[in-house]
């Protein structure tokens, strides 16, 4: 009996054993596919330059008069290349004046109108949905002006002005 737990525990123990040293010897399962190589930020020369003088002045490599000299004269050269290097962005012109009185012309002249309130949002109402008044200043069958603003037939022809 002992002897047999000798050979079941030296059993399972080999078996852990080549479980965790398998990928040591036989590399990682799966295909190997390298990670993708990260590409550094396109930069000019001489925020490269800034960068290598920033690190000289922390080392002691250059004395401050220099490091000031060289930090000055880099600064400027960045910029520029930076100036250089953006693109132009388009700033939306905002409308004139007379664009925004043309715009509201046009979405006054699609809706019916009431003296009293003034453009109604419904663009097929024929009564205004605040005060109730009739909207359309001439009769629909023969073109005579509605005169009476709570005129529910034509004083010309008899017709009536609205369902």
């Amino acid at each position: 009996m002992t002897v047999l737990a000798l050979v079941i525990g030296t059993v399972l123990a080999v078996g852990a054993l080549a479980f965790v040293l398998q990928p040591l010897f036989f590399g990682p399962p799966g295909p190997n596919v390298p990670p993708p190589p990260i590409e550094p930020a396109p930069e000019g020369r001489a925020i490269i330059a800034l960068r290598e003088i920033e690190f000289d002045h922390a080392t002691g490599k250059l004395s401050e008069s220099d490091y000031e000299e060289l930090k000055a004269r880099y600064a400027n050269e960045a910029v520029l290349e930076m100036r250089h290097e953006a693109k132009p962005v388009d700033v939306p012109v905002p409308p004139s004046d007379d664009e925004i009185e043309a715009a509201v012309r046009a979405y006054r002249a699609g809706r019916p109108t009431c003296p009293d309130c003034g453009p109604r949002p419904e663009t097929d109402a024929v009564y205004c949905s605040n005060c109730g008044r009739f909207l359309r200043d001439r009769c629909a069958a023969c073109g005579a002006p509605v005169v009476s603003p709570d005129a529910r037939f034509c004083i010309n022809c008899g017709t009536r002005l609205a369902a």
